[in-house]
C-alpha cells in the first residue's frame, strides 16, 4: 500500500505548494490513503454507539469533540458496562496520552505560531494527521505556510470521522453484527504504513520492534496503560541504541 512518505514526497515535488490555499488542498489530498483506512473504523463505532447506552446525539457529540478513535472505543465499552464518568475521563486521558510525544515533535515546528493556531492544530492532532504533517514540516523548502497544509490534512480526517459515525448510526444498523467482520483491519494496516517509511535507521528498527514486544507483553495491564509503557520502551531503546550508534562512531 501507498506510504506517507511516497504520498507527500511525491506530491510536493509535483506542486510544490506556496500559499495557504495550496498548502491547504494539498494536506486534504495527502491525507485522502488514511482517511480510507479509518472508514470502516468510523462506522463501526457509529454502529456500536447506540446499541451500547449512548443517544444519536451522544455519539455524533462524541466523534465531534473527541475525535479519538481508540479512546471512543474504549469509552464506549466502559459506558456500556456502566463504569463511573470519571474513570472513563481518565481512561481515554491515558490511552491518548501518545499524543504528548507527537506534540513534542512538533513543537519546534509551530513553536512561531498564535496561540490560537496551536489550539486548532492541537485539537485536530491526530495519528493520521501527525504522519501527513511531521514529513511537511520535515521537508527542505522554506515554505512559511506548511500549517495550513497541517490543517488541509486534519479537517479531511475530521470531516471522514464524523460522516463514517452517521453512517454507521444510519445505514449501519442495517448491517447485522457489523462488529464482527474485522473491517478494522483496515486501521491496523494503515498504521504499519504510517510506520514503515520512518524505518530507516538502525535505531529506528529497534524502537519499533520493543515497542511491539512490550505492547503485546504489557497488553494485560489495565485502562490501557500497556500503550503507555510499550511507548516510553521503545523510545528508550531507541535513544540508547542510537547514543551507543553514537560513540561506535566516534571510536
Amino acid at each position: 500500500m501507498p506510504t506517507p512518505h511516497s504520498w507527500s514526497h511525491s506530491a510536493l515535488a509535483r506542486s510544490r505548494p506556496t500559499s495557504p490555499h495550496s498548502e491547504f488542498w494539498a494536506g486534504a489530498r495527502d491525507i485522502l490513503p488514511l482517511v480510507v483506512g479509518a472508514i470502516p473504523f468510523g462506522i463501526i463505532f457509529g454502529a456500536l454507539a447506540t446499541s451500547n447506552g449512548l443517544s444519536i446525539g451522544g455519539a455524533l457529540a462524541m466523534s465531534a469533540l473527541v475525535f479519538a478513535g481508540s479512546a471512543q472505543f474504549i469509552a464506549l465499552g466502559m459506558i456500556a458496562a456502566g463504569t463511573g464518568g470519571l474513570l472513563v475521563v481518565l481512561t481515554a486521558f491515558i490511552v491518548n496520552l501518545r499524543h504528548l510525544l507527537y506534540g513534542v515533535s512538533l513543537a519546534p515546528h509551530v513553536k512561531a505560531l498564535s496561540h490560537r493556531w496551536k489550539a486548532i492544530l492541537g485539537f485536530w492532532l491526530t495519528d493520521e494527521s501527525f504522519a501527513i504533517a511531521i514529513r511537511r514540516y520535515e521537508a527542505r523548502d522554506r515554505s512559511p505556510f506548511k500549517h495550513w497544509y497541517y490543517l488541509g490534512a486534519a479537517l479531511a480526517m475530521y470531516g471522514n470521522w464524523q460522516l463514517c459515525t452517521l453512517l454507521g448510526i444510519t445505514v449501519g444498523q442495517l448491517v447485522p453484527n457489523a462488529a464482527e467482520w474485522g473491517l478494522d483491519f483496515a486501521m491496523s494496516v494503515t498504521f504499519i504504513g504510517m510506520v514503515i517509511p520512518y524505518l530507516k535507521t538502525r535505531p529506528m528498527f529497534i524502537a519499533v520492534i520493543v515497542a511491539g514486544a512490550v505492547a503485546l507483553i504489557a497488553d494485560p495491564l489495565p485502562h490501557k496503560l500497556g500503550l503507555m509503557v510499550a511507548a516510553i520502551a521503545g523510545i528508550g531503546a531507541g535513544v540508547c541504541s542510537e547514543r551507543a550508534l553514537n560513540v561506535h562512531r566516534r571510536d
